[in-house]
């Protein structure tokens, strides 16, 4: 499955009415660490079948990492049953992020 790119339209759609558990990474084009994720992001969206995988730019988007006290990027959180279930800050190892959403 692909990436769903979130704004504040459609988050709630999304995410919080997902019948799955959803990966949220919050990302800045600028951010190094960010970069160095984006291509284990995109893994996971493409293996793992029972997790949606969508990405949030906080530039583009401040309101929703207000929301959920988003300080350090990129920060995951995951999501189920429209709760936040996990958070992990900073760039880790695939498993971790699995871990997350499990």
């Amino acid at each position: 499955m692909a990436v769903v790119k979130l704004t504040g339209a459609n988050f709630e759609q999304e995410v919080m009415q997902a019948g799955q558990p959803v990966l949220v990474d919050f990302y800045a084009d600028w951010c190094g660490p960010c970069k160095m994720m984006g291509p284990v992001v995109e893994e996971i969206a493409g293996e793992e079948s029972g997790v949606k995988v969508c990405k949030i730019n906080i530039d583009e988007e401040m309101e929703l990492a207000q929301r959920f006290g988003v300080m350090s990027i990129p920060t995951f959180i995951a999501f189920k049953n429209g709760e936040v279930a996990g958070r992990q800050v900073g760039a880790v190892s695939k498993n971790a992020l699995l871990d997350l959403v499990k």
